[in-house]
């Protein structure tokens, strides 16, 4: 059983389909609920969640924090948490099924990451991110993280920051067990990339990373990423 977490705000052009694809998730009694962190949302967020079975609670703004939050009210014994635009694809309950079944409790899963786009550049970074995570073991948020609930309380769960929440959490997981890959698809959303330009997302994105690594807070980071 499954308790799929999700930190929202104002995603309400984008969550819908997100919450569609866990819907095979549910008939196949994978997901025993599935909660949005909202960080303070004032488009349809909360009511498009509410009205796919979703419960909502409210978090203080920030991905990390919010993501903490709705572990917090998770109930299941496996938590999946997962970007709002970010949507699962194909076989994913079997392939969810075999890693829950077959992984050691301090082994946490990712998806294979690809854009819902089919530019050139979208492949190429798609590619870059598979080598990454084979090579380097670094996988991201937009990759869904699944995790024992007895290894995520054993870590201290997340952290709350604004940024980075995501490479916090993998380090930890890495000095303390191991992660492994669900052989399944999680399609992000690839509008931003659209319209900031393939290159300049990835140029901040491997900013942020070398600011990160060069020991700046995560507030100067997120001031950073969000220009």
């Amino acid at each position: 059983m499954l308790s799929i977490i999700i930190p929202t705000l104002n995603e309400a052009a984008r969550l819908p389909a997100t919450l569609e694809a866990l819907r095979v998730g549910q008939e196949a009694g994978l997901i025993s609920q599935i909660i949005l962190s909202d960080g303070g949302s004032r488009d349809d967020t909360i009511t498009i969640g509410r009205q796919a079975g979703a419960r909502v609670v409210n978090s203080e703004k920030g991905r990390g924090q919010q993501l903490r939050t709705g572990a917090e009210r998770a109930t299941a014994p496996h938590l999946l948490f997962l970007h709002a635009d970010t949507m699962l694809r194909g076989n994913w309950v079997e392939a969810c099924e075999k890693f829950i079944a077959e992984a050691p409790t301090n082994c946490a899963g990712y998806f294979r990451f690809r854009f819902d786009d089919d530019h050139p550049m979208a492949h190429l970074i798609a590619w870059g991110v598979a080598w990454r995570c084979r090579f380097a073991q670094l996988p991201y948020g937009d990759q869904g993280l699944l995790i024992t609930r007895q290894f995520y309380d054993q870590l201290g769960g997340f952290a709350p920051l604004p940024i980075m929440e995501d490479v916090d959490m993998i380090t930890r997981i890495k000095q303390a067990g191991r992660l492994g890959l669900i052989k399944a698809e999680a399609m992000t959303d690839a509008s931003r990339y659209r319209r900031d330009g393939y290159w300049q997302r990835v140029w901040r994105n491997r900013r942020c990373m070398a600011a990160w690594r060069a020991g700046k807070s995560p507030e100067e980071i997120a001031q950073f990423y969000e220009k």
